[in-house]
C-alpha cells in the first residue's frame, strides 16, 4: 500500500525530538525540526549531533540530503501547513516539589496556537503528567478560539543507546485522542510501522499520558526489586545471576530490567517516578510501591559506597580508585541521575583520589564531578590504582584483558557493580574480586582484603 507523506513539524531538537524527526523523515514524511538554540541547529546541519546515539548522525545526514528533513529556529514559519506538530521539549522535575516542569511544553503550545492555519494535530510527545493535554487544549483555545485543532497524546518509549531501533521497531505505539480526524491522521503517520507489525493502541488522552509513567515506574520497580534480592543473595550464599534468570524465565515476569547494579538513573525513570508520585498525592491516591522504590533506589548508592570501602580494607583514605564508567548506562553520554554523581563525591569525601574513564561521558562528567581525573582509556585509569570499580556496563569494559589489568594496578582489587566478569576468571587473573549478589559478605572476606592492603603498604 502506498503511503501518503505528511507535513510534520517537531518542536525540540533534543533526544526525543531529534530521533523522532529523523525517524519520521526516514519513513517518508516531510519533517521540519525546530529549536531555539541556533548553535544546536547549525551543529546538526553540519553533522554534529547534540547527543550520543549510535546511527543518528548518518540517519540525519541522509534525510537532509534526501530533502525530507530540515532544521530551523523559526517556529512561526514551521507551523502553517503542518498537518501535525509534535511537542518534544524537556519536562525536568521542579526543584521545589519534584513535579514535572511544564514551562517548555506550555510555551511551545502557546507559540503553536498563534500560528495555526488549517486543521492541525498538536501531538504531545514529551513525557507529561496526566491532565497536561487538557491544559494544552485550554491554552490553545484561549490563544486561538477559532483554530481547528486536536491535542493528542503520543508518549515516546525510546531507550537511550537504541532509540532509533525502538522508534522503527516499536513494541507499541500509543495514541490518546477522542477526535476521529486526529486518530486517522496519527494512524496515517505511523502506517509504515504498523504495517510492519507494530501494534497501535488508541485510547483517551489521560490513559495515554498515564501509560508512559506507569510503564517506566513498573520497570524501575523491577530494577529496585532485583537489587534488593541481590542484597539477600549476598547474605545467604546464593548467586543473584541464577536467581534473576530463574525468575525471568517466567513469561509473566520476563528477563528485562533484572540486571543488578548501583540503581536506576537517566533522564526518564527518576523524574517520571517523582512525577507519578506527585500525581498520586495530588489526587489522594498515594502510590506506596513507587514511593518505596524511589527511597530504596536513593539508598542504593550509599550501599555501593560501603561495598567499595569494604573492598578497600575498610578505608579509601589515601587510595587511588580507578572508576570505569560514569554515564548512567552504556550506549549514551547522558549523566542525568547517574550513580557516579552520588558515589564518587562520597568516596572523595572519605579521602580517595579518583581516576575515571568513560567511552562517551567524560566531557559532560568533567563539569559535574570536580576533582576527578579523567583518563584516555580504561587501562590508563587502572595503572597504579589501589582498587578498580566498574560503574557502567560498557561492552569495552567487559572485554578488558584481566591479566594485564591486574598487573598494572598497585593492588589488584576489582569491585564490579555490574557483574560483567565471572568471579573465577577474575580470581585466576589475580584479582581480589567483589561483585553484586554473588559473594557472602563475611568477616573472613573483609579481613582477607584488609591483609592484602596491609601487605602492600608494608612493602
Amino acid at each position: 500500500m502506498q503511503h501518503r507523506p505528511q507535513h510534520i513539524t517537531v518542536v525540540g531538537a533534543g533526544y526525543v525530538g531529534l530521533v523522532t524527526g529523523a525517524c519520521l523523515a526516514s519513513i517518508g514524511h516531510g519533517v521540519v525540526v525546530v529549536d531555539r538554540d541556533q548553535r544546536r541547529i547549525d551543529g546538526i546541519r553540519g553533522g554534529l549531533m547534540p547527543i550520543y546515539e549510535a546511527g543518528l548522525a548518518p540517519l540525519v545526514a541522509g534525510e537532509i540530503a534526501a530533502g525530507r528533513l530540515a532544521f530551523t529556529t523559526d517556529l512561526a514559519a514551521a507551523v502553517p501547513g503542518a498537518t501535525a506538530v509534535f511537542i518534544c521539549v524537556g519536562t525536568p522535575p521542579r526543584p521545589s516539589d519534584g513535579h514535572a516542569d511544564m514551562a517548555q511544553v506550555m510555551a511551545a503550545a502557546g507559540e503553536i496556537a498563534a500560528n495555526l492555519s488549517a486543521f492541525t494535530a498538536i501531538v504531545v510527545k514529551s513525557t507529561v503528567p496526566v491532565g497536561t493535554g487538557d491544559e494544552v487544549e485550554a491554552l490553545v483555545h484561549a490563544r486561538a478560539p477559532a483554530a481547528d485543532v486536536a491535542v493528542v497524546s503520543n508518549p515516546e518509549f525510546l531507550r537511550e543507546g537504541v532509540a532509533i531501533a525502538d522508534f522503527m521497531r516499536p513494541d507499541r505505539i500509543v495514541v490518546g485522542t477522542d477526535d476521529a480526524r486526529a486518530a486517522a491522521l496519527m494512524a496515517a503517520i505511523y502506517r509504515p510501522l504498523t504495517e510492519a507489525g507494530a501494534p497501535l493502541l488508541v485510547t483517551n488522552r489521560r490513559a495515554s499520558e498515564l501509560i508512559k509513567y506507569a510503564a517506566n515506574a513498573f520497570l524501575a520497580l523491577k530494577i529496585t526489586y532485583i537489587n534488593e534480592i541481590a542484597n539477600l543473595c549476598e547474605e545467604i550464599g546464593a548467586d543473584v545471576e541464577d536467581v534473576a534468570r530463574g525468575i525471568g524465565l517466567d513469561p509473566r515476569i520476563g528477563e528485562k530490567c533484572l540486571k543488578v547494579g548501583p540503581g536506576f538513573g537517566g533522564s526518564c525513570f527518576p523524574k517520571d517516578m517523582l512525577a507519578l508520585m506527585k500525581t498520586g498525592q495530588d489526587h489522594g491516591v498515594p502510590l506506596r510501591s513507587v514511593e518505596t522504590a524511589v527511597a530504596v533506589n536513593d539508598a542504593r548508592k550509599g550501599e555501593m559506597v560501603r561495598k567499595i570501602v569494604r573492598a578497600a580494607g575498610g578505608s579509601v583514605a589515601g587510595k587511588t580508585i580507578a572508576v570505569l564508567g560514569l554515564t548512567f548506562k552504556a550506549g549514551t553520554d547522558d549523566m542525568r541521575s547517574a550513580a557516579s554523581l552520588v558515589i564518587l563525591p562520597q568516596l572523595q569525601k572519605q579521602g580517595a583520589r579518583i581516576v575515571a574513564h568513560d567511552p562517551a561521558g567524560m566531557v559532560h562528567a568533567s563539569a559535574l564531578l570536580p576533582g576527578i581525573a579523567m583518563a584516555d582509556s580504561a587501562m590508563a585509569a587502572l595503572a597504579g590504582a589501589d582498587i578498580a570499580v566498574i560503574l557502567t556496563e560498557w561492552p569495552a569494559f567487559a572485554a578488558l584483558d584481566l591479566d594485564s589489568a591486574a598487573r598494572i594496578m598497585r593492588v589488584p582489587v576489582l569491585v564490579d557493580l555490574r557483574n560483567l566478569f565471572d568471579p573465577a576468571a577474575a580470581a585466576q587473573a589475580g584479582f581480589t574480586y567483589r561483585s553484586v549478589g554473588r559473594r557472602v559478605r563475611d568477616e573472613a572476606d573483609r579481613d582477607a582484603t584488609w591483609h592484602l592492603f596491609a601487605a602492600q603498604a608494608a612493602e
